[in-house]
């Protein structure tokens, strides 16, 4: 924090400089003073951001790295592919930070959306940054599969889980309730010959987890029980609070009119966060994985 600090009033000295030969009577100074207070301006603005965040309340699983969960809601196939176009946000937003995005489980359709998909993000301090991507993702925009222009609303929900480890959850195997299938693709095509897909059912609070991204039973089998550890300590954190609302975006009622984020591709381009006001109509780069306004906004008012 000292070293922000030290930024800072570097960044506000240069601004004061610039603030003093703006008003020269050599014209090449004064449009050199123009250009250095902008860049101090908006080097005080992100060194400001940045404090700000760093003197945050520390959650203990902030570290941690996530499972995240999309599935398809209202809007049948064009959900599906927005889901597509969500993960695809989310990998682009993990690559720019350094981190390691891994395919746990799929269910494709024949357009090349998903109906669900599930995958980890690992990295440095990767829930801090998530958490509050959780819950419904609205999109409005004319669907690729209508011929007739009209616009559509669908929508997505989005579940992030802190990863959990095997200390922290022991799973009694008599529990589990384990079957295995053939892993298949888009459109029933089977992937490959063999029953190496997995299914867990946890009898005693009927969560189920499935994975068909390895060719190889056991792999698929270790992939269904991180989910299912996540699930499960995401359970045993809520049990220690006093009111659902404590979880601060990590779990949201998931119904229509609770969606905390809009994306508008059609009549004009916007994506707004319900909860904090923030919006831009830059929508190409938030599908690209521009989130750090929606995120660093969420975090300075939750």
């Amino acid at each position: 924090l000292s070293c922000q600090y030290l930024a800072l009033a570097a960044a506000e000295e240069a601004l004061a400089e610039a603030k003093e030969l703006l008003y020269s009577h050599d014209a090449e100074l004064s449009a050199m003073a123009a250009e250095q207070k902008a860049e101090a301006e908006e080097e005080i603005t992100r060194l400001t951001e940045e404090a700000r965040l760093m003197l945050l309340p520390h959650d203990p699983r902030d570290d941690r790295s996530v499972i995240m969960e999309l599935r398809a809601g209202t809007g049948g196939e064009e959900a599906a592919l927005f889901a597509a176009d969500l993960y695809r946000m989310y990998n682009l937003y993990a690559a720019a930070r350094g981190w390691q995005v891994e395919l746990m489980n799929a269910g494709e359709t024949e357009l090349g959306g998903y109906r669900e998909i599930v995958f980890s993000i690992e990295g440095e301090k990767v829930f801090s940054r998530l958490k509050f991507e959780s819950g419904i993702h609205r999109v409005q925009r004319v669907p690729v599969t209508d011929s007739q222009g009209k616009i559509q609303t669908s929508a997505v929900t989005v579940a992030v889980l802190p990863e959990a480890d095997e200390v922290e959850i022991h799973i009694d195997p008599k529990d589990l309730k384990i079957d295995t299938f053939r892993s298949s693709g888009a459109g029933g095509q089977h992937i490959n010959k063999t029953s190496s897909a997995v299914r867990l059912i946890h009898k005693p609070t009927g969560i189920v987890v499935s994975c068909q991204t390895q060719r190889d039973q056991f792999q698929n089998k270790e992939t269904c029980m991180r989910m299912l550890r996540s699930k499960l300590i995401e359970i045993k954190e809520r049990e220690h609070l006093d009111k659902i609302s404590d979880i601060k975006g990590t779990q949201l009622k998931i119904e229509w009119g609770s969606q905390i984020r809009n994306y508008v591709f059609m009549p004009y381009t916007l994506v707004k966060d319900t909860r904090t006001g923030f919006e831009t109509s830059n929508i190409n780069a938030v599908m690209d994985g521009d989130l750090d306004g929606f995120i660093n906004a969420y975090l300075t008012c939750a």
